[in-house]
């Protein structure tokens, strides 16, 4: 974790939608990328139910049906994949609730759920201020304020340390209520504390920790309950233990439980000797404790001032969500002194980077030309920017372009929250999270081969003031990339991988399935193509026979294979096609590992990147990018020298966030094209007919002379692939001049099953012209599960069934007037 003066808060500065009034009590979860808030007051208690999409800075109002619940305050609020749970709380002032509501965020809809009382005891009071905690199919309730008084307006306060476990039903709904019998000491009762539940890696027993609260008098107390043995345990801690507090937040981030803001006493009163008449106020100081050695860590103490407004000022009963390993923080109420009831609610939103971002996955291939790619990765949650790098073996050149083509974007600060974003309000959860996405959805392939990955600084804590890199390039030039098989009959032979190029010289014939597979391993990259219809709000719907695409580039002459690079073949019957003589003569310089060095390509916002040049190294400098308490260099000040054709390049990949940049991807390795090669066939469709399958795509937008003859090959079940699934073995299922085929129900039950992503059954198809064949486009057809197939037409019935009934009337009306009734 970076030190205390390092922390690089970021305040949200602009967003769209309807934003909520500020409030305090009021509590919030997330749901991947949203952060759903309920509840809370400030001049009446509000009821609505507001989200806000972390990824396209837009808050809005879903429209929720069902049982809506009443508006509440300091209630229980806990997340369950996409349902969301509500207990208790303060509905009007005086008068506290124990009813429990369940909303399905799938759906927006609420309903009131009544669990089971305990079957020894009473099920639990109205209460607010209690802790609510989730773990596994249980809830887990402690303490809270109740009131002892009929009389709302006459408020006897009871703090609670009772402690009862809610059994949840899958999916949807709850069993029951149940008191555990607990050993040891109970902690003192309390109301407005926190309780978080952790479980370590070495060892099987959540534990649940409960810090902090009010009972008369603020407290400082940590608490441990462990869940399987219902032991509670006062642990012994390190370090500066947190002031004692009320209404602060608690989070939990891998091992490490958040401790931010709340009531604390104000300086200079001795609480030890007057606790209850001391004053209090609100503050901004942050601490954590590591779970696993038990030791408080102050970030931010209580005595630091901030006049710069570069971090969230002191406040309580505010709202603390963790996506990923990124902190949001909103609202709450901001009083200096209790006694003088001061207190303003705040409106603002913050996010603090608690770890620097994980390694993104390896850099994939969608499309290579002669002198550039086009490359993404997976997204990495929560970050602000990559920097993509690349290194050659070919001797660096001269300048080829004037520098001055990429604008000076030194000191601009990438805010991913100034991005453009959709009006429309999502109908549900699963549109939600596509409205942020592009049309064609990006999604794991199958794994590249891995290089030992040579060492490079990536120390970084400083704040990120970057430039977007603009990689300027003809996106209209024609996919070169090139695939060759053998002419003659073949009976067995191998998928050869050489940089992530695919070798189909030998291509196993429909009667053989027996192969030998090299040891490097096939990339490829997908692309998802959209299939439903445009009311889905961007949402990107799939159903059996939703295709993913991509292109995987295939290695032509071994006189273009990267130093110290070997393939593995097995040699045909027949004679294998003589080598093209296209091959350029651009000498190649052999280096080693330890003296690669890493060129960047530049940062970018999003997850790809069209790459056509590379910044030059300054001279004595082994990487560009060292980022220590320094910017990111100016890129309009280097010199960049542009991709040569049929050229291997390595590639890897960092994520970037409030903490600096994270490590690096493993090691990519593609080539660029030699011209002449037709591109990869494109608009692949998949329909099923009584024989099995038809196979139909259009022919590639760049054919490079007339195109001979097109081949699809289909992935088979083997033994090899069985002990690598990473390596597919395909069989030739076509070949012919028509842009369709059929696929028989017979070689579909020879398929392989690819589970890389989601189950799949895989298909490539490529074109030759007369130099040979060109890429493969690889398609990956989606296989729906037996139980999700009933769970669709469970579904598909019961929409009938809603609708059916909604113009039952109008239905009626029209039958007795089609019929003569009066």
């Amino acid at each position: 974790m970076a030190a205390p003066s390092l922390l690089n808060w970021r305040r949200v500065s602009s967003f769209t939608g309807p934003v909520p009034r500020a409030r305090h009590g009021h509590r919030a979860v997330a749901i991947r990328e949203l952060m759903i808030i309920f509840g809370g007051g400030n001049e009446g208690i509000a009821d609505e139910l507001h989200v806000y999409n972390t990824v396209t800075n837009q808050w809005f109002l879903p429209a929720v049906r069902g049982d809506i619940p009443p508006g509440c305050a300091a209630h229980g609020f806990v997340c369950d994949g996409t349902r969301i749970l509500v207990f208790g709380g303060m509905v009007e002032y005086g008068r506290y609730s124990n009813e429990l509501y369940e909303l399905q965020a799938s759906r927006w809809l609420w309903k009131k759920v009544k669990p089971y009382p305990p079957s020894s005891g009473l099920p639990p009071c109205p209460r607010l201020g209690h802790s609510f905690s989730l773990y596994g199919n249980k809830c887990y309730l402690f303490g809270g304020l109740a009131n002892e008084s009929e009389d709302s307006n006459n408020n006897v306060p009871r703090y609670l340390n009772d402690f009862y476990e809610l059994e949840l039903q899958h999916g949807s709904g709850v069993v029951g209520w149940s008191i555990p019998v607990t050993k040891g000491i109970v902690p003192s009762p309390r109301e407005s504390h926190t309780a978080v539940i952790y479980c370590r890696r070495d060892s099987g027993s959540p534990k649940m920790y409960v810090f902090g609260g009010m009972c008369g008098a603020r407290l400082d107390d940590l608490w441990q309950l462990d869940l399987e043995t219902m032991s509670w345990s006062k642990p012994e801690t390190k370090g500066t233990v947190p002031l004692p507090r009320s209404l602060h937040t608690a989070s939990v981030i891998g091992n490490k439980m958040y401790i931010f803001g709340g009531w604390v006493p104000h300086k200079g009163e001795n609480i030890e000797t007057s606790p209850h008449d001391c004053e209090w106020r609100c503050t901004s100081s942050f601490s954590y404790l590591n779970l696993d050695t038990a030791e408080w860590t102050t970030l931010v103490s209580d005595s630091q001032e901030d006049k710069k407004n570069s971090r969230p000022r002191p406040r309580a009963g505010h709202c603390a969500v963790a996506i990923g390993t990124r902190l949001y923080f909103w609202s709450g109420r901001d009083g200096y002194k209790k006694a003088l009831n001061s207190q303003v609610c705040c409106k603002d939103l913050w996010y603090l980077d608690t770890e620097k971002p994980p390694a993104p996955s390896q850099v994939q291939l969608i499309k290579a030309t002669t002198n550039s790619f086009h490359v993404k990765w997976d997204e990495v949650p929560t970050v602000e920017g990559y920097l993509l790098q690349l290194n050659t073996d070919l001797p660096y050149q001269a300048v080829s372009s004037d520098s001055s083509a990429t604008p000076n974007m030194q000191g601009v600060r990438m805010d991913p929250h100034r991005q453009g974003s959709n009006s429309i309000i999502p109908n549900s959860i699963s549109d939600t999270m596509n409205s942020a996405k592009s049309e064609h959805t990006a999604m794991k392939g199958t794994s590249l081969k891995n290089k030992p990955e040579p060492k490079a600084s990536t120390d970084s804590n400083a704040t990120l003031h970057s430039s977007l890199a603009t990689n300027a390039s003809n996106h209209n030039s024609c996919v070169v990339d090139m695939l060759r098989k053998n002419e003659g009959p073949h009976t067995s032979a191998n998928i050869g991988v050489l940089s992530s190029c695919l070798d189909l010289r030998t291509v196993i014939p429909e009667t053989s399935v027996s192969s030998t597979v090299s040891n490097a391993q096939t990339m490829v990259t997908q692309q998802t193509i959209k299939t439903e219809s445009s009311s889905t709000n961007g949402a990107v719907v799939k159903d059996e026979t939703s295709l993913t695409t991509f292109s995987t580039k295939s290695e032509v002459d071994e006189t273009c294979a990267l130093p110290a690079t070997k393939i593995s073949r097995v040699e045909a019957h027949a004679a294998v096609m003589p080598f093209s003589k296209e091959t350029p003569s651009n000498p190649m310089t052999t280096m080693k590992a330890g003296e690669r060095q890493w060129c960047d390509v530049g940062i970018f916002k999003n997850n790809t990147a069209l790459v056509s040049q590379f910044y030059l190294l300054p001279k004595g400098k082994q990487s560009i990018s060292k980022i220590g308490n320094a910017d990111v260099p100016d890129y309009s000040l280097l010199k960049k020298q542009d991709l040569v054709p049929g050229t291997g390049y390595r590639f890897r990949v960092a994520a970037i966030n409030g903490c600096g940049i994270g490590p690096f991807s493993k090691i990519s390795e593609f080539k660029t094209c030699i011209p002449g090669f037709p591109g990869a066939p494109s608009a692949v469709r998949i329909s099923k007919n009584v024989e099995g399958i038809h196979l139909s795509w259009e022919p590639p937008t760049s054919p490079s002379g007339n195109i001979l003859e097109y081949s699809a090959y289909l992935a088979i079940r083997t033994a090899q692939i069985q002990d690598n699934p990473s390596q597919l073995v395909f069989m030739r299922i076509y070949c012919g001049l028509k842009t369709s085929c059929i696929v028989t129900a017979g070689q579909l039950a020879n398929a392989h099953i690819d589970y890389t992503s989601r189950p799949a059954i895989v298909f490539r198809i490529s074109a030759k012209n007369e130099k040979g064949y060109g890429p493969a486009t690889q398609v990956r057809w989606l296989q729906v599960s037996t139980e999700l197939k009933k769970l669709k037409k469970e579904r598909g019935k019961f929409r009938n069934l809603l609708l059916n009934f909604h113009h039952f009337p109008r239905v009626m009306a029209t039958y007795k007037k089609n019929n003569g009734f009066s």
